[in-house]
């Protein structure tokens, strides 16, 4: 069955007519779709001096949210004869008008604005792009009937892109902003729309299904309950597969390592943990020391059945480049860098943990004692970041390494939430 676009989406597409438009709310909703669109009739339509721009945070994060859909997505078919990108590329043609490329992933990617005069530009994810390059995008859009489209998740309220412009939005001349929900997005099926739901939890929940601009406040794991999230070793069910060893690596500070695998139930268990700080040793150790430490733990049993498999990847901090040095010398061939996204980490922890899919095996003490008092750091939240503070997080940094970066590993393989 065809289905159409939604009335938010074919108002949006009509609406946004002003300098500036803004296609905010929920993931999922419909934003980019519409706004795809709409840009795509401006960059046809286009006469007159000017470039033409597209930017987000980088140009994979650009391929994946805008050329990916022209190029597969059905309802997008139409642009894709007159769509010509090649990943990676610093430009891309569009009914025959070339199209300047720009990632911008931190404050000197202004720099790459600086001389360019933009008639029309779309910009992807807002939030994640610096302020002073958003700031200098606008002041390049000096042609008269010069358009900026745009989309962006809420993030914190004292974000820049909200206190800035979108709470000023009317008092701002020729700005328009859509907001979006999981509802105006005709392609989903209530059952998705169900499923997804369960995704998120608290704060996330809040941002990325109700499309709200929250502050990240108080405890990070706030749905934490070790009366139901902590199982004893003695009863983990038998494991199916042993993804990875996460590492956390100190020298000063801890060092700490857990291992993650799947249960035959269809959950992740974090099953075992190896500490070493200033409870059990009295000098720094080595990383000569470290690393012939973790080996000799790695190899021994860390559930209690004796088929479990052993982990197929050490995944350490990607700033940890003597220590990996020290394991690749000392025999270790399975070593990879972690996910080091770590809003993105501890997001998908927090889903596993509120949807019954991630347990934690009471071995795991360092682990289980560092949750509850892992906070939001408050002053972050008052300049609109959302940051942890970064205290007591050597296990919890080991399991969210171990959890991400294999996440393209377990993610079809979990038991569906009753």
């Amino acid at each position: 069955m065809k289905i159409g676009p939604s009335p938010k989406q074919m108002y949006a597409i009509g609406a946004a007519q002003g300098r500036v438009n803004i296609w905010q709310g929920s993931i999922r909703s419909g934003k980019t779709w519409s706004s795809i669109i709409r840009f795509a009739a401006a960059v046809a339509t286009k006469t007159g001096p000017g470039e033409i721009l597209i930017t987000g945070k980088n140009l994979d994060s650009i391929y994946r949210n805008l050329f990916s859909p022209i190029l597969t997505e059905p309802t997008l078919a139409f642009l894709a004869p007159n769509t010509s990108y090649r990943q990676g590329a610093s430009t891309a043609t569009m009914f025959g008008k070339t199209i300047h490329i720009v990632g911008a992933n931190d404050y000197r990617a202004e720099s790459r604005l600086r001389g360019i005069t933009i008639a029309l530009a779309y910009a992807d994810e807002i939030t994640v792009l610096p302020e002073n390059f958003f700031s200098q995008l606008l002041g390049r859009m000096s042609p008269p009937g010069a358009q900026l489209f745009g989309t962006t998740n809420p993030d914190s309220p004292a974000h820049w892109l909200k206190t800035n412009y979108l709470d000023r939005v009317d008092r701002l001349k020729d700005w328009n902003v859509f907001h979006f929900t999981l509802d105006d997005n005709p392609a989903l099926t209530d059952e998705y729309k169900t499923a997804i739901k369960a995704e998120y939890t608290g704060l996330w929940y809040d941002r990325f299904i109700l499309g709200k601009w929250v502050s990240a406040d108080g405890a990070v794991y706030d749905m934490w309950d070790p009366d139901t999230m902590v199982t004893p070793w003695d009863n983990l069910p038998e494991m199916v597969e042993t993804y990875a060893i996460g590492v956390d690596y100190g020298t000063t500070n801890p060092t700490a390592a857990l291992t993650l695998s799947l249960g035959t139930d269809g959950r992740l268990y974090l099953t075992d943990e190896w500490r070493i700080d200033t409870g059990n040793r009295t000098r720094a150790w080595t990383d000569a020391e470290l690393s012939d430490g973790l080996i000799t733990w790695a190899a021994t049993a860390h559930t209690p059945h004796e088929n479990t498999p052993p982990a197929r990847w050490i995944i350490v901090d990607p700033a940890a480049a003597s220590f990996k040095a020290q394991l690749h010398h000392d025999g270790a061939r399975n070593v990879q860098d972690g996910n080091n996204n770590v809003l993105y980490g501890i997001r998908l922890v927090a889903s596993l943990l509120a949807n019954d899919r991630l347990k934690i095996a009471d071995r795991c003490t360092g682990l289980i004692k560092e949750i509850p008092g892992y906070v939001w750091d408050a002053k972050a939240t008052d300049q609109g970041t959302d940051r942890p503070i970064k205290h007591d997080d050597h296990s919890l940094d080991a399991a969210r390494y171990a959890i991400a970066t294999t996440e393209p590993l377990w993610r079809g393989r979990l038991r569906r939430k009753e």
